[in-house]
């Protein structure tokens, strides 16, 4: 298949297919990412573990309105242990470079790719707790650290990867244990995906911030983009 900027910056479906899941009927994939997630899926059924997907495409409309409502104060945006943050008195680039720690601009998430999963298994998640996708759930201690151990040794047999994990030193997103890619794509995906290409999905759109973004970035480029 050709990858279209629309399939590149989340403004095209047409490259997924439905992901069936138990606790929604929204989620979709690559084909290939799709098949090779319900193997991971299996092999996790063998070891004791319910692998979910919280999150599996997003359309450019959603990291939209993701990133309006961070930028414009309605949602809330945290530091690494998952305490909330005041950017009132920030000045805007540093309100961006916070919101960047963990979340995409819209147009740039690798969510648009149908490649990427954020899981997680409802089973051992907390009575009356809900999911937070932050560090601490999946570290030592967490209820979700025997899945990220599973994770780390099963992700490979499936050409599953954590980007967010060890990433170069210049990179200044957070830690996601949570979020695997199907790279077989998403690093075709990767080499294709531009500044140009990202600038044009933001013609005739709303976004918050626009002019210090567009000022910055070859830096966002180079420290939030994996």
């Amino acid at each position: 298949m050709q990858f279209t900027h629309a399939m590149l910056t989340g403004k095209s479906r047409d490259h997924l297919v439905p992901l069936p899941c138990p606790l929604s009927d929204k989620h979709a994939l690559q084909p290939q990412a799709c098949s090779a997630f319900q193997g991971l899926q299996q092999r996790a059924i063998q070891q004791g573990f319910n692998l979910q997907p919280a999150s599996s495409f997003r359309d450019f409309a959603r990291q939209q309105a993701i990133w309006n409502g961070k930028f414009n104060g309605e949602r809330k945006v945290h530091d690494d242990r998952g305490n909330p943050l005041d950017l009132t008195a920030l000045s805007t680039w540093q309100k961006c470079q916070k919101i960047l720690r963990w979340s995409a601009l819209p147009g740039a998430s690798r969510h648009h790719w149908g490649t990427e999963i954020d899981i997680f298994d409802p089973n051992l998640l907390p009575a009356n707790q809900t999911l937070q996708l932050e560090p601490w759930e999946y570290e030592q201690g967490g209820y979700f650290f025997e899945l990220s151990e599973f994770l780390v040794e099963n992700l490979p047999h499936f050409d599953f990867a954590l980007p967010f994990i060890h990433m170069p030193p210049q990179k200044k997103i957070g830690r996601e244990p949570w979020h695997i890619s199907y790279l077989p794509i998403a690093e075709k995906l990767k080499q294709q995906f531009s500044r140009d290409i990202l600038q044009q999905s933001w013609q005739g759109e709303e976004i918050a911030g626009r002019e210090c973004l567009v000022e910055k970035l070859a830096e966002i480029e180079e420290c939030y983009w994996v």
